[in-house]
């Protein structure tokens, strides 16, 4: 059979691939392993689907800390804003939450999987689920078509690889679209998960001692050994049986395996600041005062007037303080370093939990070797690559699924208008 383009995994990117190329007047084949089309696009935000993000462009790439900036091309062709209009036509109306995450007023992920792949039917999008991809074809530096592991080969002068990451390998993601871009001679970055939870050897870590433990509005700092700060993430966690998870924890993820491998260390400091909105000095000013109303009770007692319970036994083992010690034995001292400890509680982190947990795969088709304006490889000509399988990787809140989404758009259009205008010629 002959297409004029060919779109590999049916996850956001391959969708919009998929609707964006029919819209632009291309014969499209939809290529996906598994049962359904839009797996991960279904299970993500919690099942509500964070479709994308309402920042402005610039705060938009700051939150894609992973080579966002390649994507300005993209997004002065397809943006954030664009996605939103895209929707409510397809009449999947989004609403705006916190930090600007944007999700369908339906609160459900299959309104959104549904509209998409009715639009991706309604263009003359041909599907084929249940049917995995062996190799793409090359011929003589151009793409000639695919080989399926059925034994069919669908022919078309543009094939877009939308095959996704290796996170979430419950979802499908197996990696499949980075051997098909060294054979066309890409470069993979190093592959990592990222916006995954934490792991820790802490001793009240193992003894599960805060297990369930959330901090709401906290900032968490990741340190190298040499005592710098290298990035600061604010929001909410939670205490695990393994270490740290939640929103601020995640987002560290990254920081946490780039300076393990930098620098060859097995444990990286966080730093968690429980009133980041208030300076040592304040913090000290106030408990104090807290501390001299209660002279005759119990520093533990005292101090769980104000942070959480569970950590104060931790903060006193740590200082060698008694937890039979009064408030008015409690030297200035003393005082002073409780709240350091609670201004930077530290945990030692070892690690992440594997790839197969990550939400975001990191690495993958370097993108100095892809055109930004279309997406087209440098190296072979008809092939494009979009979403997850390229070395663009954003923190969770819609940038993911945006850079997915716009990536494919882009790369849908410019195989189509190329494709059309060397059949013109």
């Amino acid at each position: 059979m002959n297409y004029d383009v060919i779109v590999i995994g049916g996850g956001p990117a391959g969708l919009m691939a998929s609707a964006s190329a029919g819209m632009h007047g291309a014969k499209v084949l939809l290529l996906d392993k598994g049962d359904k089309l839009g797996k991960k696009l279904a299970i993500s935000g919690g099942g509500r689907c964070n479709v994308t993000n309402n920042k402005e462009i610039d705060e938009l790439i700051k939150h894609i800390p992973g080579n966002g900036r390649f994507l300005y091309s993209v997004f002065s062709i397809f943006n954030n804003r664009d996605l939103i209009r895209f929707f409510e036509d397809l009449g999947v109306p989004l609403k705006e939450e916190d930090h600007g995450r944007m999700f369908p007023v339906s609160d459900s992920a299959k309104s959104v999987v549904q509209a998409l792949i009715k639009k991706v039917k309604m263009v003359g999008t041909d599907i084929r689920v249940h049917t995995p991809v062996k190799r793409v074809l090359y011929e003589n530096g151009k793409v000639k078509g695919v080989e399926c592991k059925t034994g069919e080969v669908f022919y078309a002068p543009a094939v877009i690889v939308a095959a996704g990451g290796k996170a979430a390998s419950h979802t499908g993601s197996s990696g499949d679209g980075y051997v098909w871009a060294k054979e066309a001679g890409h470069t993979i970055t190093e592959l990592f998960p990222t916006e995954v939870p934490l792991t820790s050897p802490e001793p009240f870590i193992r003894s599960r001692e805060l297990q369930g433990l959330s901090l709401r509005d906290v900032t968490l700092s990741v340190y190298n050994p040499k005592g710098k700060k290298l990035v600061t993430h604010r929001g909410d966690m939670l205490f695990t049986h393994f270490g740290l998870s939640g929103p601020a924890a995640l987002r560290c993820s990254q920081f946490v395996i780039k300076t393990q491998k930098k620098f060859a260390v097995e444990t990286v400091p966080i730093h968690i600041d429980l009133f980041p909105d208030q300076s040592l000095d304040t913090l000290f000013q106030q408990t104090r005062q807290i501390v001299e109303q209660h002279a005759k009770k119990t520093v533990k007692n005292t101090l769980k007037l104000s942070i959480p319970d569970r950590l104060v036994p931790i903060i006193l083992q740590r200082l060698d303080l008694s937890e039979e010690l009064t408030c008015a034995h409690l030297s200035k001292e003393q005082l002073l370093d409780i709240c350091r400890h609670i201004k930077a509680f530290i945990v030692q982190v070892n690690g992440t939990l594997p790839m197969e947990k990550a939400f975001v795969t990191g690495g993958g088709v370097h993108v100095k070797e892809i055109h930004p304006k279309t997406m087209e490889s440098k190296l072979m000509e008809g092939l494009y690559f979009c979403g997850e399988v390229l070395d663009i990787h954003g923190y969770t809140g819609g940038y993911n699924i945006t850079a997915a989404s716009c990536t494919g758009y882009v790369a849908g259009k410019s195989a189509a208008l190329k494709v059309q205008s060397q059949l013109s010629h």
